[in-house]
């Protein structure tokens, strides 16, 4: 059953409390295919699909991890390149609540199946014992250590994503971002205080902005929220209304029967037919509208 959709011209609500640094990187040595975290790492904070398993252990795109650094931070990034002789769209990923998990490096390699440069940054480089991220903590304590994070030095490090992305020697010079869960409301801050993004995709994340922050939204925002999920979709219609009030793009659409983390949670096992169905409506969503954003960029935005 095709997905009902909230299409509605308007802004989006979120707080830009940082701004970008130059990005620089200090590469680590390259891998293929993706490696598995060690037992008992912050990765595992919830179940895994022999299918995303599979494709972490499996894939045949290369992939780099780099250390971008940002102010006195080096955030540690994963680098997914699609296969192909040209040169191709860059995407950032921010991880949900569960850091840098297995799910969202999947994803990441999935999107670059699909064309695309992919960048997934641990927003929790450095947060770890002896300065490590996500991997390096407790299982426990990821959510915690998430939700601890600074607004200012999380839009700061993914802006610095973002500045190097777009450099990337592969890159055309486009650039979209999005986010999950956490990473979606984030995304929508990014949003806020970043021009050189082409679009965001917030799935299934919550409002953080006042008011005064809608103006300064310069890109589409498209929207992915679960039917069963009130908690967050219940302020997709506020958020339409104002940000049509302020004449910025909003697209929202809330898929029937899906909960909360639906495009990890249809991706499991055996999901839910409401889950299932929304990650793969969604999935074809995203595909169809980076396509279409996708055009040529001036050749003095190219490296």
């Amino acid at each position: 059953m095709k997905a009902p959709s909230l299409k509605i011209p308007a802004a989006i609500l979120i707080a830009a409390l940082a701004t970008s640094a130059v990005a620089q990187t200090a590469p680590t040595t390259p891998s293929t295919p993706a490696p598995a975290p060690a037992a008992g790492s912050g990765t595992m904070v919830h179940p895994i699909s022999k299918n995303i398993l599979g494709r972490l252990t499996q894939s045949p795109r290369h992939f780099d991890i780099v250390k971008i650094k940002q102010g006195d931070r080096e955030v540690e990034t994963y680098v997914f390149y699609p296969m192909t002789k040209d040169k191709a769209m860059a995407v950032v990923l921010i991880h949900e609540i569960f850091g840098l998990s297995d799910w969202i490096r999947a994803a990441g390699d999935q999107l670059a199946e699909a064309g695309y440069i992919v960048l997934v940054p641990d927003l929790l480089s450095g947060e770890g014992p002896n300065h490590g991220g996500t991997t390096d903590l407790p299982e426990t304590q990821v959510t915690t250590a998430v939700n601890k994070l600074p607004p200012a030095q999380v839009l700061a490090d993914v802006n610095a994503v973002v500045d190097y992305g777009k450099k990337l020697d592969a890159c055309n010079g486009n650039i979209a971002l999005g986010g999950f869960c956490w990473g979606g409301g984030k995304a929508f801050a990014v949003a806020a205080e970043n021009k050189d993004i082409k679009a965001a995709f917030v799935f299934y994340g919550a409002p953080m902005l006042p008011m005064a922050q809608i103006p300064n939204v310069t890109v589409p925002v498209y929207g992915f929220y679960g039917q069963n999920d009130a908690r967050i979709s219940g302020s997709v219609p506020a958020e339409a209304d104002a940000m049509k009030a302020a004449g910025k793009t909003y697209d929202a659409i809330v898929y029937p029967g899906a909960d909360h983390g639906f495009m990890r949670l249809g991706q499991m096992d055996n999901p839910t037919p409401g889950n299932k169905q929304a990650a793969e409506d969604s999935w074809k969503r995203l595909l169809g509208l980076l396509a279409k954003i996708n055009s040529p960029a001036p050749a003095s935005a190219t490296k």
